[in-house]
């Protein structure tokens, strides 16, 4: 099996060849996939993120649907994840430049799914985040759906994970939707 930093690696190169126009294609079709699912159809408070440059695009989604459902995106709070309330004017730019809510946080228990990122899945579910287990220690306490999402080249067929990692229910690439656990 390849190394977690053999992988960030690669898929970090991967991301740099990716045009403007593969990248809202990809988002596009993340988005409806995502959509489709009846646990999202099912389901009212969702935690998403706001993503990076480099990750699918979650803008779209979260204003698509913040008026519908309620969106939830977390926010560094020294080494953990809280989770907030999303309104159109409640963001700033927070811990490592990303985007993040002002407001009271929310219990985890109240999210009924988690639209979580990754530099890498596989097919069992596991995830390789950036490498500093917010995520994980988030989605620890969590019995929500957790629901990873990525390009197609982020979708190995096995990779290394640790006992503290987090498996991942579904994984969404635009061109695979994987149901591991439902």
């Amino acid at each position: 099996m390849i190394d977690k930093s053999d992988i960030r690696k690669k898929v970090k190169l991967l991301k740099s060849l990716l045009t403007t126009e593969q990248k809202l294609h990809d988002a596009n079709k993340v988005s409806l996939c995502i959509e489709d699912l009846s646990c999202f159809k099912n389901s009212t408070k969702i935690l998403a993120y706001h993503s990076l440059p480099d990750e699918i695009d979650t803008t779209q989604f979260i204003n698509k649907w913040c008026e519908r459902k309620t969106i939830y995106l977390p926010k560094v709070n020294g080494e953990q994840l809280d989770v907030i309330k999303y309104t159109p004017t409640s963001i700033h730019p927070g811990a490592f430049n990303i985007l993040e809510p002002i407001g009271d946080t929310t219990s985890i228990d109240e999210i009924e799914l988690i639209i979580v990122p990754g530099i890498a899945f596989d097919r069992n579910g596991g995830r390789i985040g950036r490498g500093k287990g917010f995520y994980d220690r988030l989605l620890y306490n969590s019995n929500a759906i957790k629901i990873g999402i990525g390009y197609d080249f982020q979708l190995y067929d096995n990779i290394i994970t640790e006992q503290h990692d987090i498996p991942m229910d579904i994984i969404i690439t635009p061109q695979n939707t994987l149901i591991i656990n439902n």
